[in-house]
């Protein structure tokens, strides 16, 4: 089976592709519902005044609301009505996985198999609702105190702008799911990839353009590619590692007729919790920083004084950002694997570790692996998400292109490409199965 598979895998080419009709209608549909979602973040909040807007965001774009709108793929610089994108989503998903390991109820949905995901998914859509109303309504606040931004202030100008920005996340989150279930890859991630993407090339155009007026030299532009180059073929090795345990399945008998044991491996990836820790970190530190940005330091004295401390580039920034990253990491790994129903899988088919007594000893043995190799994928993420962070913090580059959103731009086109690949083996394998029925019926 694995040799066909590799000798499928070597027959994909463009003949292959012309020929998947469903392959390319899932394609065509994700385009679509991205393309929808770039023209959203052009239509600008109802009241607004655009060269005031402007002129706020460029005194605070190096920080950490550059940073968000980054995520927003430039949303926030033009306050667009997908301004909140699908952070509130995010952070909602944070905080129902966060009470489902405290809440007997919700650990019970997520023993009921695919009934219960769709109540939890259910709890994630209201708390989306609730938190993008609270977040909606705090930018509202802050647009009117951050001078002539906003060209009608008051009550009017807040319900319309909560209206807008909770509408725009509600469809950005039911956008992601249609992608997840008629498109190809995972939706949510997409839309937080195509707002990278799309910003990349004015970032880069900008870089140039201060090269060409002086105000950074050569060696340092050079420094900056080569380094981004170097961060994506690392992120390529480190996604694709893993540590394969051997399975071993004993001799079987059917019938008259013996069957030799057989061996396997069971893949255990450095990185499992994949991009969600960085997400996760960057959500709960972008957000709260994000609102005491727009009031341009006439808030109060103890805000303006946590938003200095939790300023991009900062210590404190840095060492909660790291915190925040190592902790996902683990987390996330043991909402997505848990060993012992693994052990319990491999028990009812007679699969084995060698040396590892079946059962409770093999779930033993596999947290116990997990849980280092997890160690090494914590400190990969913080090291990618860090380093980058700390050249352009402190060598005043305004490329904010970092580790984070280069992780997030790799591991997603690693995860579409493969989806992609699946969609054509399977596709071939189609192929094959009816070109071999056609001939046994010419033989009859």
């Amino acid at each position: 089976m694995a040799s066909a598979a590799e000798q499928l895998a070597q027959n994909l080419n463009f003949s292959a592709f012309s020929k998947a009709t469903e392959l390319k209608q899932r394609i065509w549909f994700t385009l679509g519902a991205l393309l929808i979602y770039r023209l959203g973040t052009y239509i600008p909040l109802p009241g607004i005044d655009p060269q005031a807007l402007a002129d706020i965001f460029r005194q605070n774009q190096s920080g950490i609301l550059g940073m968000f709108n980054m995520f927003a793929g430039g949303a926030i610089g033009r306050m667009a009505i997908f301004a909140l994108n699908i952070m509130p989503y995010i952070s909602a998903s944070i905080i129902i996985q966060l009470l489902t390991t405290v809440s007997p109820h919700l650990e019970q949905l997520k023993k009921e198999g695919e009934q219960g995901r769709k109540q939890i998914n259910q709890y994630t859509r209201y708390g989306t609702v609730v938190l993008a109303t609270l977040q909606g309504y705090g930018i509202a606040v802050g647009l009117e105190g951050a001078g002539n931004v906003v060209t009608d202030p008051g009550l009017f100008f807040r319900l319309t702008t909560v209206i807008t920005l909770v509408g725009g996340t509600v469809f950005l989150m039911w956008l992601g799911e249609q992608i997840t279930a008629r498109g190809i890859g995972n939706g949510i991630s997409l839309i937080i990839f195509s707002g990278i993407v799309a910003e990349l090339p004015s970032a880069i155009a900008g870089t140039f353009e201060l090269g060409r007026q002086g105000a950074l030299s050569t060696p340092l532009i050079l420094g900056i590619f080569v380094m981004a180059i170097a961060v994506v073929a690392f992120i390529v090795f480190m996604e694709r590692a893993q540590r394969r345990l051997i399975v071993q399945y004993p001799k079987r008998q059917m019938g008259n007729r013996m069957f030799q044991g057989d061996s396997s491996h069971l893949p255990l990836k450095l990185n499992t919790a994949g991009v969600i820790p960085p997400i996760f970190a960057s959500s709960l530190l972008l957000l709260p920083i994000t609102f005491a940005n727009f009031s341009a330091g006439q808030g109060p004295e103890w805000l303006n004084t946590i938003t200095a401390l939790v300023g991009r580039g900062q210590p404190l920034y840095l060492m909660m950002y790291i915190s925040l990253i190592v902790f996902f990491a683990f987390f996330y790994t043991a909402v997505v694997f848990n060993p012992k129903d693994t052990a319990d899988n491999l028990k009812q088919y007679g699969g084995f570790i060698p040396g590892i007594r079946p059962g409770e000893r093999t779930a033993e043995y596999i947290d116990y692996v997990l849980t280092r190799i997890t160690v090494v994928g914590a400190a990969y993420l913080a090291f990618v998400c860090i380093i980058p962070e700390i050249l352009i913090s402190y060598a005043a580059v305004p490329f904010y292109f970092g580790g984070t959103a280069l992780l997030i731009v790799v591991s997603v086109t690693m995860d579409t490409v493969a989806q992609v690949q699946s969609h054509l083996l399977a596709h071939q394998y189609e192929g094959l199965i009816k070109k071999a029925k056609l001939r046994g019926g010419r033989r009859r």
